[in-house]
């Protein structure tokens, strides 16, 4: 079911699921909530899902706060909207791919009382290196200049692995044209809000929730080595190496991402 609330004046759209525990799937940068499309058909007759497009993203509408803590209030109030309420011990499991995970990270700092368990999908905990805040610059540069489609053709294809490159390039370019409208004011403000985002490897070592690593072994966006330096800081922690993925897991091995995430769920 499409569903649409209204959050600072400004429509946030998401697509709702199933029936069961709850479940909220958050996409990363340059995706909409589609990408997750191949895992829904697997678990929605679970879980109840909720996957929304991040305000800027698809059909959501930037919204006055764009940083992390402020994407991290719109999803609140998505919870909000249904039905989660700590008071009642409604509660929820969060999963983010990417910067889906920064605001994971976010929402796990200012909301733990609505999570049961959360997850980072070819994420991290870490605040940008100065080497990835030159490179973001870089990028907010030639998107000024050549705008966001140009952008994500150029900067896509390197979040796959050469196996999926070689073997399944339509993978690629159906993730491609979901990009076209994308709006370089929102590709720059991310960039901006991933730059000023703080280091929380503390909210891991503090938890009492139940993590989820999913590590791409060919992921140069998030390499599998900073995974595994945060994989032991949780008391509770689930690790899934996805052999012929880079960034992508979801769509380069979408069965065995669905697997993992139905094994996450349900344990915990």
């Amino acid at each position: 079911m499409n569903k649409e609330l209204s959050y600072q004046d400004r429509n946030i759209f998401y697509r709702v699921f199933g029936e069961g525990k709850t479940v909220l799937l958050l996409h990363g940068f340059g995706e909409t909530g589609e990408v997750w499309q191949q895992q829904v058909e697997f678990l929605k007759n679970d879980f109840k899902l909720i996957v929304p497009d991040l305000p800027g993203s698809g059909r959501s509408a930037i919204i006055d706060d764009m940083s992390m803590e402020g994407l991290a209030d719109a999803i609140k109030k998505i919870a909000d909207e249904e039905g989660i309420d700590s008071g009642n011990n409604e509660v929820l499991t969060m999963i983010g791919h990417s910067m889906g995970g920064y605001i994971t990270m976010a929402f796990a700092e200012k909301y733990p009382q609505y999570l049961d368990a959360f997850g980072l999908f070819h994420s991290s905990a870490y605040a940008d290196s100065d080497e990835k805040r030159a490179t973001r610059k870089k990028g907010i540069e030639f998107v000024r200049e050549h705008g966001a489609f140009e952008f994500f053709k150029t900067s896509t294809p390197k979040l796959f692995s050469p196996v999926t490159i070689q073997d399944n390039p339509s993978i690629v370019k159906a993730l491609l044209e979901t990009l076209e409208d994308f709006s370089a004011e929102a590709v720059i403000m991310y960039y901006e809000a991933m730059m000023q985002r703080p280091d929380r490897t503390e909210i891991l070592k503090k938890t009492d929730l139940p993590v989820l690593f999913v590590i791409g072994e060919h992921d140069n966006a998030v390499p599998p080595s900073d995974s595994l330096q945060q994989a032991h800081l949780p008391h509770t922690s689930f690790i899934h190496l996805l052999k012929n993925s880079g960034h992508m897991g979801m769509l380069e091995e979408a069965e065995r991402s669905g697997l993992i995430l139905k094994e996450f769920m349900t344990e915990t």
